[in-house]
């Protein structure tokens, strides 16, 4: 009977001594980690990647968004919705959201861009206020092939489409295939003709005078005639005078371009 129970006491005995080891070597960190905890996938409110249309209905007032929004399985998108934020004598703000469910990795097919609309009914007709989707969408009735609305450009819903403004000019620039950033110079202008020389920055990127090239410099002179839809480019060159507008369009004022010197 003794030997039994010594027996059983030193089987107790090693078992403890191996659970004890085993904490400490876990307590130790000898390599073995813990499970990293699991994301709960759960729905959250984002804004669409861009707001691409807005419809209007023949009340002036039932306005339908559409979006571009995260592929086509049903937890890629859901619940789109447009809210009027605020209004104005001017303005309608419309915020425009959709749930997506996060945590986890994306199925392929919420990779892809899909289209969605929302509905929302305005508090009063938009009449010829502006619809802001966002800071850089916005639409307008005016000029619109209703029920869609016209998506305004990067120089608002009504720019001047010509006369002697720097909206104008802006505007003139735009309708160039010149590159971003690119430099005008001083405006001749009458409101039915204008001309103006841009210049766009060749060379290395650094400031001017810190190595060769830098600040170097492409210019061209271009002349433009007032059309309904703003102004039209109809002429281009470098040499003095009327020389390179005349030869192209003979009417244009001598007035404007006359002393105009050579470009470098």
């Amino acid at each position: 009977m003794q030997s039994k129970r010594s027996l059983a006491a030193v089987l107790l005995t090693a078992v403890a001594v191996l659970l004890l080891g085993g904490c400490g070597t876990l307590r130790a960190g000898s390599g073995a980690n813990p499970p990293a905890p699991v994301e709960t996938p759960h729905w959250q409110t984002f804004a669409p990647f861009r707001v691409t249309a807005a419809r209007l209905a023949d009340d002036g007032r039932t306005l339908s968004v559409v979006a571009d929004v995260p592929g086509g399985g049903k937890t890629c998108a859901r619940d789109l919705r447009a809210v009027v934020t605020s209004t104005s004598d001017t303005t309608v703000w419309v915020q425009v959201t959709f749930s997506a469910l996060t945590g986890g990795s994306p199925s392929a097919d919420c990779r892809k861009t899909a289209k969605a609309t929302a509905k929302v009914r305005l508090p009063s007709p938009l009449g010829h206020r502006e619809l802001a989707a966002d800071v850089h969408t916005a639409f307008t009735a005016d000029g619109a092939d209703l029920p869609e609305l016209r998506l305004c450009g990067e120089l608002g819903c009504h720019p001047a489409p010509t006369g002697c403004t720097p909206a104008s000019y802006d505007q003139a620039v735009m309708a160039l295939d010149v590159p971003n950033h690119t430099q005008r110079g001083d405006e001749r202008c009458d409101g039915k003709w204008l001309v103006f020389d841009v210049s766009s920055r060749m060379g290395p990127a650094c400031a001017e005078g810190e190595a060769p090239g830098c600040g170097a410099s492409l210019s061209d002179r271009w002349f433009f005639r007032a059309q309904k839809s703003g102004w039209k480019p109809i002429a281009r060159g470098r040499k003095d005078g009327c020389t390179d507008v005349h030869r192209v369009e003979p009417a244009f004022p001598t007035a404007l371009c006359a002393d105009l010197p050579p470009l470098d």
